[in-house]
């Protein structure tokens, strides 16, 4: 394939890639963080972005990286010894020499750490590999003779299989001079925990309902249907974008209908719920309904507990949940429930049995569930 053909491990399907998205919505607390470092002219030379997927990890990285490498190092020294001025925001202009290479993918003196391309078996690899560190260690010297700052985006981290990330550490623990790594972790608790200890955390939190309506408008995915997806995405641009292009605030509403009626399901609603996402050629709704039922499920649980979770994710369904999780012994049924289909699900495809009968399964057990519940 060429070089433009090549999918991109850290592109969202339907989404801008982070490098292409100058503006970043809703993480202001984190950006302040990390200014408040760069001003104390203490810059660490390792950064761990944490949070949910799909909340801006990775165009936060992109962002530090644009403005360090934009930003001279003696920023606002006047002639005469002034002090330098403190930067108030890390953006940078569309037009700047430096997000121009960004964008075109030209700036030499940033290095990219992701899953590479396998030529031999035409797809991406599944983890960052040992090679691939091994190439950023090579950039290294070959740039350090140039001078100046360097950074490195690794997206993400989690992705790194034993051999890459105890390279990658050999590099925390004695970095090169002017280099900053940026690691974006959706689990860090799964990292190395010398890699954690070796870097600064920079935690990015959900988006409010009005943040992400803004973060879609930016990412050309509009909807009316703003707090439906808030509750459904969890605050993530990414898994909100997906939702959107799937259908997901649909395919939810008729989950919520079929399952109004239980304990006495519709099972030929039932059947044509999972048939829709029967076969191989809809593995990516197999993949959002599964989501989806989780969701429900966990939002069942939490219900007995605290009540209705808001905003509601689809017409009816704070009355639904409350009907069906009416006190802390019901909470505690379906989040047994939550545990062993989810654990159904993960097995079942493992050993590929077929969307459409899995799925099948999921909803009479939820709706036994809901029969022995009731009859409590």
């Amino acid at each position: 394939m060429s070089g433009e053909d090549i999918p991109e491990p850290d592109r969202v399907d339907g989404a801008p890639h982070p490098r292409e998205t100058l503006h970043l919505v809703g993480q202001g607390a984190a950006e302040r963080a990390f200014l408040d470092v760069y001003n104390s002219g203490r810059l660490h030379h390792g950064w761990l972005l944490t949070g949910p997927r799909g909340v801006g990890k990775a165009t936060m990285a992109w962002r530090i990286a644009r403005f360090l490498l934009a930003t001279p190092e003696n920023a606002g020294g006047g002639l005469f010894g002034d002090a330098p001025i403190a930067p108030a925001t890390l953006d940078i202009d569309a037009e700047h020499p430096v997000a121009r290479r960004l964008l075109a993918g030209s700036e030499g003196r940033l290095f990219l750490l992701r899953r590479a391309w396998d030529d031999e078996k035409k797809r991406l690899k599944t983890v960052i590999t040992v090679d691939e560190v091994r190439r950023l260690k090579a950039f290294l010297g070959l740039s350090a003779a140039d001078g100046g700052r360097r950074v490195v985006i690794v997206d993400a981290a989690d992705e790194m299989n034993t051999s890459a990330a105890n390279a990658l550490l050999k590099l925390l623990e004695e970095p090169p001079a002017g280099v900053t790594i940026l690691l974006v972790s959706h689990q860090p608790s799964a990292l190395l925990p010398t890699i954690r200890s070796r870097c600064r955390e920079l935690r990015l939190v959900p988006l409010s309902p009005p943040d992400l309506a803004s973060a879609l408008s930016a990412a050309g995915s509009e909807t009316e249907a703003v707090d439906a997806l808030a509750a459904l995405s969890g605050g993530s641009v990414g898994e909100a974008v997906r939702l959107v292009n799937l259908g997901g605030i649909e395919v939810y509403a008729a989950m919520v209908a079929l399952f109004d009626g239980l304990p006495r399901l519709d099972r030929l609603a039932a059947v044509r719920l999972a048939d829709s996402a029967g076969g191989r050629a809809a593995e990516a709704r197999f993949d959002l309904v599964l989501t989806l039922m989780d969701l429900f499920l966990a939002r069942l649980a939490r219900t007995g507990i605290a009540g209705p979770p808001k905003p509601e994710a689809a017409p009816g369904e704070s009355a639904l949940l409350a009907g069906l999780s009416p006190d802390a012994g019901a909470g505690r049924g379906w989040a047994e429930l939550h545990q062993s289909l989810g654990a159904r699900a993960r097995h079942g495809r493992a050993v590929n049995l077929d969307p459409g009968a899995l799925l099948l399964d999921m909803i009479l057990k939820i709706d036994e569930t809901a029969g022995r519940l009731a009859a409590r």
